[in-house]
């Protein structure tokens, strides 16, 4: 199926194609096609990620209905799933599998902007790793969040048992194996329960 208005399919441009996508390009896909979990790099290349496995699609539900519970009980913010796109300061139209930002930020934004791609980087992201996913452009992603103004980032990978976690003006920890993990002082009170996640 054609793009409207455009002659390519949407999928990043080929190498020999000089002119990248845009935001307005970004909004135009996404309204053709709503089902579709598309990002936006700063460089204007156009990601589709597919479907998730089904394990994979279990870890991430697992993930969500912890952190949603402690999010919706406290009201210190608002938490989204990895269906929501934000327009972070760089350009870049990124989805975490996770996220959280500040009530204070959040009501700081206009009505239009709310219920736009919102031009905000999340206080905090979490990104669980398939085994489809290429590391090193988490890694990549990762950065980025925390390069546009993150204070706390995760990035769970069951392939190898190990969580990174990710903080503004710091080497990235590499954790083994944890039971758990702490939301610190960006999250307040938050422990999330690797159990069915991680292993």
């Amino acid at each position: 199926m054609a793009v409207a208005e455009r002659t390519r399919p949407p999928v990043s441009p080929p190498v020999e194609e000089p002119a990248p996508y845009t935001p307005a390009d970004f909004e135009r896909i996404a309204a053709i096609y709503p089902d579709l979990r598309i990002e936006l790099t700063q460089e204007g290349e156009l990601i589709l990620a597919p479907p998730t496995f089904t394990e994979t699609g279990m870890r991430n539900f697992r993930l969500t209905v912890r952190f949603g519970a402690w999010s919706e009980a406290n009201g210190l913010g608002i938490g989204s799933d990895s269906s929501t796109a934000f327009t972070l300061p760089n350009g870049a139209k990124r989805s975490p599998d996770l996220s959280w930002v500040r009530k204070s930020r959040w009501d700081a934004l206009v009505e239009e902007e709310q219920k736009d791609f919102a031009l905000i980087c999340p206080d905090f992201v979490a990104e669980l790793r398939s085994k489809t996913d290429r590391l090193s452009a988490v890694q990549k992603k990762m950065q980025e969040y925390m390069d546009n103004g993150a204070r706390l980032g995760w990035l769970i990978d069951p392939e190898s048992s190990r969580v990174e976690v990710y903080r503004p003006g710091r080497d990235v920890e590499i954790i083994d194996a944890p039971a758990s993990l702490s939301g610190e002082d960006v999250l307040p009170g938050f422990t999330l329960d690797l159990k069915g996640i991680l292993d």
